[in-house]
């Protein structure tokens, strides 16, 4: 039952819902750079990711979820605030209020319905960094060394080392 509903739209988040619809938007109009909050929120509308209209996405847009903006409360940094009433999702070298600090920039995988998971993919990209990996502590450390082996083949160098062990 739990993944009819979450097809349905039932179980996403509010703030996974603006970040939907503000990627969709962006994937759409390559060349503008922010959207106003009512077409955000219209936006989030027409997706129909809740069986209802929930008067919670509008405040997500203008303060929740807005990486630059006081956390009052939610501390999410999936929006920027580039202008007043405009906002773009938030990039990797944007800065953002220090409350925020540990803030969800993008949703987990599954946390969205199916047809929506290519979208963090195309984050990744738009974006220019790989936002999930560095919100995920285990993920984060990806790579890290690599510089050790630059000019060895991994299993080699791993071989190399345990040379002489008993």
């Amino acid at each position: 039952m739990q993944l009819l509903s979450r097809q349905a739209g039932a179980t996403v988040r509010v703030a996974d819902e603006v970040w939907v619809a503000t990627a969709l938007l962006h994937r759409e109009n390559p060349k503008r750079e922010d959207f106003e909050i009512r077409e955000i929120v219209e936006r989030a509308a027409k997706e129909n990711l809740h069986p209802t209209r929930r008067p919670g996405v509008y405040v997500h847009v203008v303060q929740h979820c807005v990486a630059n903006r006081r956390a009052d409360p939610g501390r999410h940094r999936m929006l920027y605030e580039t202008q007043p009433g405009h906002r773009r999702l938030f990039r990797a070298g944007d800065d953002w209020h220090p409350d925020r600090k540990d803030g969800r920039i993008v949703p987990t995988a599954d946390a969205l319905p199916e047809r929506y998971r290519d979208l963090l993919e195309w984050y990744g990209r738009w974006s220019g960094s790989d936002v999930q990996a560095a919100e995920d502590p285990i993920l984060g450390l990806r790579g890290l060394g690599s510089e050790i082996w630059v000019d060895e083949v991994a299993d080699e160098y791993v071989a190399r080392l345990r040379s002489g062990w008993e």
